[in-house]
């Protein structure tokens, strides 16, 4: 009878170890979601209802303002600088057309810079990529405020209509790193799809 008890004791224990545990893991994993921003995802590298594959090589850095996600792209090679690619989001029906927005990249370079822009379907998703070539003025701030005058910089641009708003991707540096890893750029586009 006392081994019996016994038993019973350990599995009922068990039970309530491996639900105390769940209930741990589930409010570990709510409280993670909380914290992610408007339109994000628990899937590593999406927000908005789409997600991508990061290119090999370009490395996450730490989240910053105004940004789904920022990655750094590596240079070709010693003494040229190293590129930018910014993920922005700013919630459904927030951030402006795809016109305001080829309209506000284009003027980040002086006189615009040489640029073109094309769009296409893919993977279902409506996607318009923008190159921009020329004097960039590198803005930043709350503002946009042109910092500093970089020439013979490039810009590679995706704006991505994603079922929940629009999603940009801006990719630059100086024209040999964006040429570069211009080819990984162009994988990540492809790689997108729905949720």
């Amino acid at each position: 009878m006392k081994k019996i008890l016994l038993a019973v004791s350990i599995i009922v224990s068990i039970g309530l170890i491996a639900g105390c545990s769940k209930k741990t893991n589930e409010s570990k994993e709510q409280s993670q979601q909380q914290n992610l921003g408007p339109g994000a995802s628990a899937i590593p590298n999406a927000v908005a209802g789409i997600h991508w594959t990061v290119p090999q090589g370009w490395t996450a850095q730490p989240k910053q303002q105004m940004r789904a996600a920022t990655y750094k792209v590596p240079s070709p090679k010693e003494g040229v600088e190293p590129g930018d690619c910014g993920v922005f989001y700013f919630g459904n029906g927030q951030g402006g057309t795809v016109e305001d927005n080829l309209k506000r990249w284009i003027s980040q370079f002086e006189n615009g810079g040489k640029h073109e822009f094309s769009s296409t379907d893919i993977n279902n998703l409506k996607v318009t990529t923008v190159q921009i070539v020329g004097t960039y003025l590198a803005p930043s701030g709350a503002m946009m405020e042109s910092t500093d005058k970089k020439p013979n910089y490039r810009l590679l641009g995706a704006i991505v209509e994603a079922p929940q708003g629009m999603v940009f991707f801006k990719f630059t540096g100086p024209a040999q790193t964006v040429e570069a890893s211009e080819p990984g750029f162009n994988q990540l586009v492809n790689s997108l799809s729905k949720d």
